[in-house]
């Protein structure tokens, strides 16, 4: 027990380190994916829903759809080299926590609009016959009848897609960007210090939970169809 202490506090300057590294990947990723997949997801709800009549609006929606496919359907670590070009060409860089998190916006962006498809396709008809007899407007109708159906669903999409990001985060040392998941393995697995990587695995674990647990409750507090 003394010489796990010991390791623990001979490491807890990396370790922290490297949590604050995955913390700094998913905040970035998930603002980004707030900020472009909502309104990416929204768009794809629409051309689900044949609201959009023009064609511009229907080759943006159609391009939308192509881009949440293929980078979804792509391998993430295949996705993380194949575009190391582009990252170094954007940020300067291809290396550092900055690097790491430019990939991850791509793919929290695409699995974000994908889910906030699916949380907007859960709002009743009804809602909808609602905002036309009142003759809403397309910002009125989105603002103030779909998301605020839809806001349960959106924060367990969203909660969803975070716990996502943090597995996809635990591989970006191949890039040079640290986090967790570099730790565990370059002072755990590679240092036969394996008593770290048990412990950041329950970190991991731990985490996660807590995050599922505060999604939950915040999507159950904001359900509008709950009776008690």
């Amino acid at each position: 027990m003394s010489s796990y202490l010991a390791i623990l506090e001979a490491y807890q300057g990396e370790m922290a380190l490297a949590l604050g590294q995955t913390l700094m990947m998913i905040v970035i990723s998930m603002s980004v994916a707030l900020l472009i997949g909502l309104p990416m997801g929204t768009v794809l709800y629409l051309r689900t829903i044949h609201f959009f009549h023009s064609k511009p609006l229907l080759i943006l929606s159609r391009l939308v759809n192509l881009y949440v496919d293929i980078v979804r359907s792509f391998p993430f670590l295949l996705f993380v080299v194949s575009i190391i070009p582009f990252t170094r060409f954007v940020l300067g860089t291809s290396f550092g926590t900055m690097a790491a998190a430019f990939p991850l916006c791509f793919v929290a962006t695409a699995n974000y609009a994908r889910m906030s498809e699916q949380a907007l396709l859960d709002v009743p008809r009804e809602t909808l016959e609602l905002s036309k007899s009142l003759c809403a407007t397309t910002w009125q109708l989105i603002f103030h009848f779909l998301y605020v159906e839809a806001r349960s669903g959106l924060v367990l999409g969203f909660t969803t897609v975070t716990i996502g990001m943090i597995s996809y985060s635990t591989i970006m040392g191949v890039v040079g960007g640290g986090g967790i998941g570099d730790f565990a393995i370059r002072y755990g697995y590679q240092s036969y210090e394996y008593e770290l990587m048990y412990t950041t695995i329950v970190v991991m674990i731990v985490s996660v939970v807590m995050i599922q647990t505060m999604g939950t409750l915040l999507a159950s507090h904001l359900d509008k169809r709950k009776i008690f």
